[in-house]
C-alpha cells in the first residue's frame, strides 16, 4: 500500500465551502472543504477530463465547470449518471499538513 504524501500546508487548505486544485507528482487533485471537513478527489473529471478542483461545490458535490457533472465529495459517485464516478483518496490533516494516499 502507498504511503500518505504531502499535498500542502494546512494554511492553504480552501476555506469552508470552496475547492481548490493542487498538483502532486504530476497528478491534479481536487480539495474540498465541506463545513471543515476537507474531502480529495481525483482532480481529473471522469465525464470528459475538465479540472474538477476549479469547480464548486453544491449539496455536498463538486461541480465541474466545463459541463456540470457533479460527483459526491464522500463517494464520487455521480448523482446524474451513477455509472461514473470519481476517485476519492483518503486524506489526514495532521502537524500543520495535508496528506493523501495516492
Amino acid at each position: 500500500m502507498s504511503e500518505l504524501v504531502r499535498v500542502c500546508a494546512e494554511s492553504r487548505l480552501p476555506s469552508a465551502g470552496q475547492v481548490a486544485e493542487f498538483v502532486v507528482d504530476g497528478r491534479a487533485l481536487c480539495v474540498a472543504n465541506v463545513n471543515g471537513s476537507i474531502a480529495v478527489l481525483d482532480g481529473t473529471c471522469p465525464h470528459e477530463g475538465g479540472p474538477l478542483g476549479e469547480g464548486m461545490i453544491e449539496d455536498g458535490c463538486v461541480v465541474c465547470p466545463w459541463h456540470s457533472f457533479s460527483f459526491d465529495l464522500r463517494s464520487g459517485i455521480c448523482p446524474q449518471d451513477d455509472g461514473m464516478k470519481a476517485e476519492t483518496l483518503e486524506a489526514v490533516v495532521s502537524d500543520g499538513e495535508l496528506r493523501v494516499r495516492l
